[in-house]
């Protein structure tokens, strides 16, 4: 198919075969409250307890390792808290360089730079649309050497204190290969989670096989707490640690107001916990309507010429946080007219992130060939994915 072939009606159309004609505007994630939400959150405000301490914020930790498999979940305040954490807690120092994707939302981006450290960008992979394990591998041969203090960016002296993947959109990354690369040069692996609750990889949940992960509860996320966040991991010490370091490091004491350490005031209070408990208790559903409406985007772009849906990879099970499809790299140019498109028709679609390199404080991050996150950023569209939208054939 020629540009001049090529019309962004044939996109919207396919659309409409999946969901029909929206009406008015059909938002791109919108949350569903269909459970016990007013009943938690009235109970919450009736026991005064509203703020950082209550029985919610237990509940939906306890919630949160059952749906993960993880063994400890802290509830923080929002998914760059979460994110902060993890590396404060993996050891990021001022001074070092943290390995990241440059398509990721630009929470992990400054999650690091609030470590005091340095994002160093690698590549996305056009499968998973996450941190490809190839690139990432290739780029540290490259630039990175073992010395007495670790494995250092010889290019620049600093050490390399983490590796941070991205699920994209709920899509999960290649986390074996990733892994492994990361134990090969002795570097620590924080899994930016935030978009994935209910995506699996080789049949277990994200962010339950790392040491250290985050979660988000964002409004537009498959599970909101209103906003939120949360760590996970399999250390029972390290989770302990992040419960401290996260409830500004006071130690426990009647009345006394004793803390031994700069910490930080990243609680999740239990009036949002107490959403949080009533999402948690409806995400089976949400995920199966998630599943069926990506199934429907599916089918109805298997024929569309010019542009394709993005599937989940092998030996994962995705969430489709976000539905998203690529066009042709002979249509990219045409991307914003499909958007308005799309838009003007009522469908609330939108592009990937600005990669961030491409951000002014970013601009002169260290970063590998990006050829890959590049393409899919001229050629992304995410499309309307609430858990609440009704596919055609229903």
């Amino acid at each position: 198919m020629t540009r001049s072939d090529f019309e962004p009606k044939t996109i919207v159309d396919a659309v409409r075969r999946a969901v029909g004609t929206p009406n008015g505007i059909l938002g791109l994630h919108e949350p569903v409250f269909a459970g016990n939400e007013i009943a938690y959150l009235e109970e919450c405000i009736k026991s005064t307890f509203v703020s950082s301490v209550g029985p919610f914020v237990d509940r939906f930790e306890r919630m949160l390792e059952e749906v993960t498999g993880a063994k400890r979940a802290v509830a923080v305040v929002n998914g760059t808290a979460a994110l902060h954490a993890c590396f404060r807690l993996a050891g990021v120092e001022p001074g070092d360089e943290v390995i990241s994707p440059a398509l990721t939302f630009i929470a992990t981006t400054n999650a690091i730079a609030y470590c005091g450290a340095t994002p160093h960008f690698v590549d996305s992979s056009l499968v998973t649309l996450g941190m490809d394990a190839r690139a990432l591998a290739a780029r540290l041969d490259e630039i990175a050497e073992r010395t007495a203090k670790g494995t250092v960016n010889r290019e620049t002296g600093r050490r390399i204190a983490a590796i941070a993947p991205m699920h994209t959109f709920g899509h999960p990354v290649e986390l074996d290969e990733i892994a492994a690369t990361a134990r090969e040069w002795g570097v620590a692996l924080v899994e930016d989670a935030a978009e994935s609750l209910g995506s699996t990889y080789k049949g277990h949940a994200v962010g339950s096989q790392t040491r250290l992960a985050a979660l988000s509860f964002n409004g537009n996320k498959i599970v909101t707490t209103g906003g939120g966040g949360a760590i996970l991991t399999n250390d029972e010490e390290l989770g302990r640690r992040a419960k401290h370091l996260t409830t500004t490091a006071k130690l426990p004491h009647k009345w006394a107001f004793v803390h031994d350490e700069i910490g930080f005031n990243y609680r999740l209070p239990n009036l949002n916990a107490a959403l949080g408990c009533a999402q948690l208790e409806q995400l089976d559903g949400f995920l199966a309507s998630k599943r069926k409406l990506a199934l429907a985007y599916e089918r109805a772009f298997a024929d569309i010429p010019g542009g394709r849906f993005s599937r989940e990879p092998k030996d994962t099970t995705s969430n489709y946080w976000l539905n998203a499809i690529l066009l042709d790299e002979a249509h990219a140019e045409r991307r914003d007219e499909v958007l308005a498109a799309l838009n003007d028709a009522g469908f609330g679609a939108r592009p990937a992130w600005t990669l961030m390199h491409k951000l002014p404080m970013f601009a002169q991050n260290p970063r590998g060939d990006l050829s890959a996150a590049e393409s899919i950023e001229r050629r992304l569209i995410n499309l309307p994915s609430s858990a609440s939208i009704r596919v055609r054939d229903e």
